[in-house]
Parts: C-alpha cells; structure tokens; sequence
C-alpha cells in the first residue's frame, strides 16, 4: 500500500491538528501532504523501512548508522527565525512512531506534480544537481537533494530578490562553485557546504555537487514549502503505539513521561534516537518499551538567567547552536566537529550525556565550562555538577527513572576558550582525543583554569593536575610548556584502532601548546 492509496487530510497548522491526545492503533504520517497509518509495522521500524515499504524508494540505505545521508528526509519543525523550520534527519535512524502526526518531505515529493500524463517539475535544487551533472549512479542523489532542499529553505540563507537569485545563478554558471562563493565551504547565495557534511557520495565527485549548491537561488514567492514556514509546525501528539508485545510511548508532559519511568525503569528513553538507532539496525537490539522524550516541552527550554545559562536536554543541537548564536564560545566552536548536520539535527545534550561515552564531544566542553546537570524523577529534582555525574564506563549517579532535564553553564563565561578535536577526518568523524579549555587570564596571570578531556580515560574526565599546575602561574610559553608535560600525563589512555596511547598522551600536550600559540597570536595581532 503506497501513501497515494489515502485521500489527503488538513495538513497541520491549524487548532483542529493542535490537539494532543493519545492514539493505539490511530498513529498516522504525513507524508508528502497525505496522511498515511503506521500499522502493521512495528514499533521499532525506522522512517526508513516505514517510507521504502510504501513504495518511496528513493530514500535509501546505505549504512545504517547515520553517516552517509543516503536516507535523508526532510521534516518540519519548530522554526528559529519563522514558526517552522524544514530540517533534514537521517529516516535510518528515527522510528516512524516517534513522526506520529509529524509533516515529512521526501525526495519524490519536492517536485510539483504536473497534469496527467505529463512529467512532474523539478524542484531548483532537483533542475541544479541535474544540469550541473551531480549525479552518475544516484543511489546517493535523494539524500543529497533532501539535505540541500532542507539548506535551501533555511530561513535568512537567501534573502535575494528574484532578480539577484538569477544573478548568483548566472555568476555560478561563469564560475560554477568559484566565481560565486565568498569561501571554499559558503556560496554567495548563503548556501552553507556543512549542510551536506553527513552526504556521501561514492562515485560523481563533490565538485558537480558544490556547484549546484552554490547556485540554487531564492525560493520563489508561490514556493508552497516556502510558504509552509509561515505556519506552525504540527504540535507533538501523545503516542502509545503497541504491537506484537511491544511499545512506543511519547506523554504529553514530563510528569506522565517520569511516572511511566518510575513504572517500567528498565524502558529504552530516546530523544534523536542517533545512538539507540545503530543499536536497532547494526545489533539488533529491540526493547519491549520505548518512551521518546525529545518533545516534551519542559526539556526544551532555552533561558539565560543572571548566573547561568539552562539549556534543555531535548534541544538538539542544531536548535542550541542557532539560538545561542554564539553566546557561549566554546559551545559554538563545538558544534561544527560535532558529527554532521544531520546527526545534529537531530541528537541532543541529554543524549549524549546519557549514555555515558568516553568520546562524547559534549562532555569536554561541559566540564570546561562547569555545567551542572539537572535530573529530575517522579520525586522532584537534583543538581548534579558534571564533574560528579560519570562513576564508570557508561555509567553515572543517574538512578533508574531518572532523566536529564536540563544543562546548566554558569556564567560568567572564561574569556579564553578553545576546544580541540583530534580525529582522522576535519569534520563528521569520532574523536580519538578531544580537549576543552576555559581560562581565566588577567594581567597575564592564570587565574583560573577549567580542561576537560575525551578519549583517555573510561569516562570524560577534568584534568585537576594540569589545571592546578596553571592557576596562580604566569601564562607565558614556559607555563605553557611545564603544564603540557602534566597534560601529557592525565588520563588512561588506551591503544586501539584509531589512535595508539603514545599518541594520546601527545595530543594533549600538543593540544595545550596549540592553545598557548593562538592566544599569543590573537594578543599580538
């Protein structure tokens, strides 16, 4: 049963779609403007099977862990600068239940259907990776035209008129991706390469790929996807979606959401579902309860207070980095080494700190900057300073139907900050160290100093001696110098296939002397 076989219904937008309430066996998509029913699949289905099973197979496997973009989909949600914003995720990984009444857009459906018997018309991003030659085998293509439409329609990306739009577009075809971009990784048209770092393509080269992202224009006026961000998003819908003996739960508050923890501790609680996606896909793992947090309103708060900054552990990253806007340094230079668009666009804090990873990019800048986290369970709520938080190897004080509600950064923030990631790959790729600092330096004096370390220990751990070797000490290349050779030793690094121990142990001293020379450097500039 394809989804053309159901007559299309009010999209969302409207009170009528507004209204949360609980549904078994009445869990439906909208997919492609047409709302389509979840059953018979089963609670753990990916957005994947779901869409190629009702025959749109343009969205692909490939990997199955979120790092190759050939599943790409694009999905409306809350927007920061408009009401809705189109964003692109990766369908391998988010059940289709955890989509219950959401709007998603598929490659099949970005071009405008044409009268009967007559071709379809491609959508600008669609006519640009054809003409511009961005395809040869095209099992990567939808993917690539998912994340470029959702690039596309970002909202501030473009704000040419029409007239200026055929200007980019005749400046590209002169000069395609040279004479029309301001850097190698940024067209004039605003179009921004990063939203296609989780695209991967095997065989047509990027350089085609580039070209047509640099020369897509303005999304004309009657665009109705365009339009679509005029409208609110569709409002989350409480789910509880049972098959086969086992169950997908989204409650409309955390109070109902912390209760059924308190009732069944041992459930799977995902949010953007990155990492419990790959545990489905590649291991098999199934859970018999599955309880999705990532809409609950009171995990997705965002508020400066007069000593911190909270941020709600259900943001994902993407929304983080767009609202902070660079408010905190150190969170910002994060964000871009932080696996791909796509995963960030739909991973969170909370995830990350949850499941506990050694090297999670996350927890060296938290502890940099000293974050507490809040939990919160059916009894109330505690704070917990991050420092305190990892006991072992995926393990922490969280106890069984506790959740992280929030992040919490003091302020003020340190003045000096850097986070260094030591990987095989610049961008999208696991780190084999990660280093953050925040320094306090007045009258060239340390006066304090905050380093938190991934990737040399069984948990993310602070680096007390280094610090302490610091603070009180002149910040001079001599300090920096005999704090590198204590660096050098913090931690337990281990050899294995991505970086041998020695080379751990380098990195970090490097990553200290590497932070000396840039702040020297911004100072004499």
């Amino acid at each position: 049963m394809t989804s053309t076989d159901h007559a299309p219904e009010r999209l969302p937008g409207t009170a009528e779609a507004h209204t949360a309430e609980a549904r078994t066996a009445e869990v439906r998509l909208t997919v492609n403007g047409t709302k389509t029913p979840l059953s018979p699949a089963a609670p753990h289905t990916t957005a994947l099977d779901f869409l190629r099973a009702r025959g749109l197979t343009g969205t692909k496997e490939g990997c199955a862990e979120g790092e190759c973009g050939a599943c790409s989909v694009m999905v409306a949600r809350p927007g920061v600068n408009k009401p809705t914003d189109w964003v692109a995720v990766n369908a391998c990984l988010v059940p289709a239940a955890a989509l219950d009444g959401q709007e998603i857009i598929t490659s099949e459906g970005l071009a405008t259907p044409g009268d009967p018997g007559t071709m379809p018309s491609l959508h600008p991003v669609q006519e640009e990776m054809a003409v511009r030659g961005g395809s040869q085998c095209g099992y990567c293509t939808p993917g690539f035209i998912c994340s470029m439409a959702a690039e596309y329609y970002r909202p501030g990306r473009c704000e040419h008129t029409p007239e200026t739009a055929a200007t980019v577009e005749s400046d590209a075809d002169e000069d395609p991706g040279h004479g029309a971009v301001h850097d190698a990784e940024h067209g004039s048209n605003g179009f921004d390469l990063h939203a296609l770092s989780g695209n991967l393509c095997r065989c047509t080269g990027y350089r085609p790929i580039r070209d047509a992202a640099f020369a897509v224009g303005a999304p004309e006026g009657d665009d109705p996807l365009a339009q679509r961000r005029e409208q609110l998003p569709p409002a989350p819908v409480a789910t509880e979606y049972t098959r086969d003996g086992s169950t997908f739960l989204r409650k409309n508050t955390l109070a109902e959401t912390l209760a059924v923890l308190r009732e069944r501790p041992d459930a799977v609680v995902v949010a953007g579902s990155t990492d419990w996606g790959v545990e489905v896909n590649i291991r098999s793992r199934r859970a018999d309860c599955v309880i999705a947090v990532d809409r609950l309103p009171e995990l997705r708060e965002l508020r400066v207070e007069s000593d911190h900054i909270e941020i709600g552990a259900a943001l994902t990253l993407t929304e983080i980095e767009r609202r902070l806007d660079g408010d905190i340094p150190l969170l910002a230079e994060l964000f871009p080494q932080f696996a791909s668009r796509l995963i960030r666009n739909g991973a969170t804090l909370g995830g990350n700190l949850g499941t506990g990873s050694p090297i999670g990019d996350s927890p060296p800048v938290l502890l940099a900057l000293e974050a507490s986290l809040v939990l919160a369970d059916a009894d109330g709520e505690r704070v917990v300073p991050l420092a305190e938080y990892f006991t072992g190897y995926r393990q922490s004080v969280r106890r069984p139907g506790e959740l992280i509600r929030a992040v919490r950064v003091p302020l003020p923030l340190s003045p000096v900050t850097a986070f260094h990631k030591i990987a095989k790959r610049r961008f999208d790729d696991i780190s084999s160290v990660a280093v953050a600092f925040a320094l306090d330096v007045e009258d060239g004096i340390v006066r304090k100093a905050r380093i938190g370390l991934g990737g040399v220990a069984a948990t993310p751990i602070r680096s007390l001696a280094t610090e302490a070797a610091l603070e009180g000490e002149p910040w001079t290349a001599r300090t920096a110098e005999a704090a590198a050779r204590v660096l050098r030793g913090e931690g337990t690094p281990m050899s294995d296939h991505r970086a041998s121990a020695l080379y751990r142990s380098a990195m970090l001293g490097q990553s200290l002397l590497k932070l000396y020379a840039q702040t020297t450097e911004a100072v004499s500039s």
